[in-house]
């Protein structure tokens, strides 16, 4: 299964998200520790799905695309 990931820096070390799978949520020093943890920390909520929202999880496709807007300041 592949999902995607948002990880931010911030004055801590790195926060890291899935936006697919309501607070599923991690932390890091690094970008590599928080990519790590983030990835312990799906394997730990899917297992945590029933088999019917696993499925429906399965087949769900969505992308992060980068959209960039023009600021009026």
């Amino acid at each position: 299964m592949l999902l995607n990931a948002v990880i931010e820096k911030d004055e801590d070390g790195y926060f890291a998200y899935v936006p697919s799978l309501q607070g599923c949520v991690s932390q890091g020093g690094s970008y590599e520790e928080a990519l790590k943890n983030i990835k312990e920390a799906i394997e730990l909520y899917l297992e945590t799905l029933e088999a019917d929202e696993l499925a429906f999880l399965s087949k769900k496709d969505s992308v992060i695309a980068p959209i960039e807007v023009a600021l009026n300041a």
